[in-house]
């Protein structure tokens, strides 16, 4: 019972974090220049992300590898199969901005390359270097990113454009109380999580994969409905793209950087199979039909399902 109670509150202090540390980092963003373009792929994506990055650095520094990277591969399946599924079945998604073709094909990259630092059992500190080193790449195109259709443009100037409201202090406060709430949810939802799983002899990887998983991409389901029901489909495929590649490249170079992982290979190389199937499922449905279909959402919903069912039964 009280392990269950910390999860909650975890999950609370989790998405309340995640939440303030968005909204204080777009006003910030707006106010300093950025492109709401760019808004949409860097600062909203890293800040919809925090919560993956907490709770993962928090298990890795507290001794539990398999919840840490089970959370990065899990979130990103998650985003994917459940999130983006979900959001595609409250409405079809269009698929009209030109950059999602480049950043598609980038985050499946992205996946593969985990795959292959992880197939002997250990990501070290060289590897954290290559992920943060691709990052940096990532974020200097994105902020050179060329020009997009006036349409495209038009809905993201109208989700992130808005005037700060805020003074530039209140606006970092606003960021420090994210960061404070997100350290505290990760720690409580992460001890919560690992008690849980010994008290019922669930394995940690699957603990990381699912409870975790869902619990910090409650931040992408929450901002994918929002913009499902206005039909904002770019907008949510970018910030889900975004999310995916700051998970390999930051979060899980960032973690490593700090403690290098130790894995069940045999195991990661199914879970990061599957997490590759989803990049580039998702990559041929929208380079096929422009869109992700109600019916296609129905599809990855129900995949997303098969593998979480998988993952109790198989041992």
């Amino acid at each position: 019972m009280i392990d269950a109670l910390w999860i909650v509150v975890g999950v609370l202090l989790l998405y309340g974090g995640g939440e303030a540390l968005v909204e204080g980092s777009r006003q910030l963003a707006v106010r300093f220049g950025v492109q709401p373009l760019v808004i949409g792929l860097t600062v909203v994506a890293l800040g919809t992300s925090t919560p993956e990055l907490a709770a993962t650095l928090a298990a890795s520094l507290q001794g539990a590898p398999e919840v840490a990277f089970g959370n990065v591969v899990g979130s990103n399946i998650a985003n994917l199969g459940l999130v983006l599924g979900l959001g595609a079945m409250v409405h079809a998604l269009r698929v009209q901005a030109r950059f999602l073709r480049r950043e598609v094909p980038f985050m499946a990259a992205s996946s593969l390359l985990m795959m292959w630092f992880a197939w002997d059992g250990k990501i070290g500190r060289i590897e954290a270097f290559v992920l943060l080193f691709l990052l940096a790449v990532f974020l200097s195109v994105q902020f050179n990113t060329e020009k997009e259709r006036p349409e495209t443009r038009k809905a993201f100037d109208s989700e992130y454009a808005m005037k700060p409201v805020r003074g530039t202090g209140w606006l970092l406060g606003l960021i420090v109380i994210g960061i404070a709430a997100l350290t505290l949810g990760a720690k409580a939802l992460i001890v919560g999580a690992v008690g849980l799983a010994r008290a019922f002899g669930i394995g940690e990887r699957v603990i990381g994969l699912t409870l975790v998983a869902f619990g910090t991409s409650l931040p992408e389901l929450a901002g994918t409905l929002v913009a499902a029901a206005k039909r904002e489909g770019d907008i949510i495929l970018g910030n889900l793209i975004g999310s995916n590649v700051f998970n390999v490249l930051f979060i899980l170079g960032a973690a490593v950087m700090m403690r290098p992982l130790r894995i069940d290979a045999s195991s990661a190389e199914i879970d990061l199979a599957v997490m590759l199937f989803f990049s580039v499922l998702v990559w041929l449905l929208m380079m096929t039909g422009k869109r992700v279909a109600r019916w296609e959402g129905v599809m990855l919903v129900l995949l997303y399902a098969v593998y979480i069912a998988w993952l109790f039964v198989v041992p």
